[in-house]
């Protein structure tokens, strides 16, 4: 994921700078990341950066004219467009132009970021972040340095002493697919706070402070349904042509569901101006391909299906390990897929508007919770940490269920696939934009019943709100056919999900004696484009052994040998489902393989600190 890195201390050049020139050369993932650094010893800042070409942040270092403040940015930021900016200038160049007129002016943005801003008269140094902490920054603390990394692995190519796991991380991983209370799979390296700013002073850190608090919108009074659906629907026509201008050509991916429908319908860009995809499977085109290609007609935009099939798997090997690198413990290894369709998505458009969050902001959908692994597979001291999980995830939902939605849910559950879009794509989220998560916390007590984005729909495109969402939910159908409707896709839906993940150990092993008749292909893909289930006992097969009942694996003290042998061979076999438990195994085993059984090593061998030596 781009971002910056770095190191501040007090230790001299020719000590610090091989480390940032390590750390920089592990987070450059792709050729068309572009990276620098920026080093000042009198205050002992080490930084660096990677970018994707062309995006907001690639102009890195930004300087006063008289060499007072340098700005290092990551991510970008929306509604502060300077006037005095010239037509050549560098995207994010207003932002120290507002940094020398406002001391707070981290408080002001609005977008997902993390930066570094250095004052040479001053000697302070600030380290910040977005205020609901989705761009994310780790951080170590050592006698000798402080150092922070838009992934922990910069941190480790510095500091390879520290690929240590911690217990209590993996077992929230194993539980949750995420890391909990800003923690890290890493004993010694965690998360950067949401809405933090950190001041050093000449390479000493001297306050970790704060300059937001989701405090500040529970706050605020309810209002009527009226008032809130205008504020609202206000909120998104006032910032939503930031998430769709810049130099990059901006598309957006659809789905069967409202989320994206509202900002299409609240923008509504004229017709041609913004490509539209859709992610589909190999067997049929799913309900989410169906409708996103109608709501593109409605809207008159370009429409195309990224498919996930035969090409994906015969590439699982390589999207699964760059998967598991790349987010460390934050997702699970299906989630390849993401990667793989960013890749795609890429050559549509490099910028990606998405409505992920919607349902999770303003209807408190929660994505996640713990659950135990399959029984028998995991022991000892790991299996304890997952049970731990469940009272610290209880600690954690005790809060106002949009500040658990908006910073909890997505900097901890979310993190990890924003993490694989944004190594390919600019990600853009209009559903965090700081004014409609304002207005969400004034929701009335009459929207936990109704669903404030259908009247958006319906208020900005009455097109759009007569297509049925993929539940069944709008279109403005007579009571009958729409029960008739939303049973229907209810009874696919699960069908689906029992032909794939859901299978029952009965029912698979019924399946495994029809084998001969394709009884699941009637109901797989009618909803969901992976199938995994299927993958793993058909053209994965081989990987999945090779990787899992290998010794190594087995030999994990944490793992129960008999148990992993006896889930796999029975997947594979085809009459026992364990779709789950070869999802965890492989993503713990992928892990541990690239992070903690390595010797340590250096990220980047000496030619290439040399190369980036002489850029400095």
């Amino acid at each position: 994921m781009p971002g910056i890195v770095g190191l501040i201390t007090k230790k001299p050049r020719h000590w610090a700078e091989p480390q940032l020139l390590r750390m920089v050369a592990a987070i450059k993932h792709e050729s068309f990341h572009q990276s620098g650094t920026w080093i000042d010893e009198s205050l002992g800042v080490y930084v660096g950066w990677t970018a994707i070409e062309g995006s907001f942040a690639d102009c890195m270092p930004l300087r006063d004219r008289d060499g007072r403040r340098t700005l290092i940015f990551s991510g970008e930021a929306y509604g502060q467009r300077d006037a005095e900016a010239g037509a050549d200038e560098c995207q994010a160049s207003h932002l120290l132009r507002m940094a020398a007129q406002d001391a707070d002016f981290i408080s002001h943005l609005n977008g997902l970021f993390h930066g570094l801003i250095a004052d040479s008269i001053d000697g302070s140094v600030q380290l910040f972040n977005d205020r609901y902490g989705m761009h994310r920054l780790c951080y170590h603390e050592s006698t000798d340095a402080f150092y922070f990394a838009a992934e922990s692995k910069a941190i480790l190519a510095a500091r390879p002493d520290l690929r240590v796991p911690s217990i209590q991380g993996l077992g929230e991983f194993l539980a949750c697919s995420c890391v909990l209370e800003n923690r890290t799979i890493f004993k010694d390296i965690a998360v950067i706070p949401a809405g933090s700013r950190w001041t050093f002073q000449r390479g000493a850190l001297k306050q970790k402070g704060t300059y937001f608090d989701p405090q500040a919108w529970e706050k605020q009074d309810t209002v009527s349904a009226d008032s809130y659906y205008e504020g609202l629907r206000d909120a998104l026509r006032k910032n939503l042509p930031d998430y769709f201008e810049g130099p990059l050509q901006t598309g957006i991916a659809l789905t069967g569901g409202m989320d994206t429908r509202v900002i299409l319908s609240q923008f509504r860009p004229a017709p041609g101006i913004v490509p539209t995809y859709t992610f589909g499977g190999m067997y049929r085109d799913c309900g989410d391909v169906k409708l996103a290609r109608k709501v593109a007609e409605v809207c008159g935009q370009s429409h195309q299906v990224i498919t996930v099939g035969n090409d994906f798997l015969s590439n699982f090997a390589h999207y699964a390990e760059k998967t598991v690198n790349i987010t460390e413990g934050c997702v699970d290894v299906y989630r390849a897929s993401d990667l793989y369709v960013s890749e795609k998505a890429r050559q549509i458009a490099p910028a990606k508007v998405v409505g992920t969050y919607g349902s999770e902001i303003v209807r408190h959908a929660v994505m996640f919770k713990p659950m135990l692994p399959a029984e028998g597979l995991f022991k000892g001291d790991m299996i304890a940490s997952v049970r731990q999980a469940y009272d610290t995830y209880a600690n954690v939902r005790r809060v106002h269920p949009v500040t658990f939605a908006a910073f909890r849910q997505s900097p901890w559950y979310h993190h990890g696939v924003l993490a694989l879009e944004q190594t390919h794509l600019t990600v853009r989220s209009p559903f965090l934009d700081n004014d409609f998560v304002a207005g969400v916390y004034r929701a009335p007590m009459s929207e936990h019943d109704d669903d404030v984005r259908l009247r958006l729909i319906m208020g900005g495109n009455r097109e759009l709100s007569r297509i049925p969402s993929d539940r069944g939910v709008g279109g403005g159908l007579n009571p009958v056919s729409s029960a008739l409707l939303r049973a229907y896709l209810e009874f696919t839906f699960k069908a689906d999900y029992a032909c794939d993940y859901g299978m029952p150990q009965w029912a698979s092993r019924i399946n495994s004696w029809l084998s001969p008749i394709p009884f699941e292909r009637l109901f797989l893909g009618r909803h969901k484009f992976l199938h995994y289930r299927v993958w793993y006992r058909d053209a994965l097969s081989k990987y999945v052994q090779e990787i899992l009942l290998d010794s190594r694996t087995l030999s994990r003290p944490f793992l129960d040998r008999a148990n992993v042998e006896a889930a796999v061979t029975g997947h594979v076999k085809g009459h026992r489902n364990s779709t789950t438990a070869i999802h965890k195994l492989l993503t713990m085993e992928l892990l541990f393989r690239q992070f903690f059984d390595s010797q340590p090593n250096d990220a980047v061998n000496a030619p290439e600190i040399d190369a980036m030596a002489k850029a400095v």
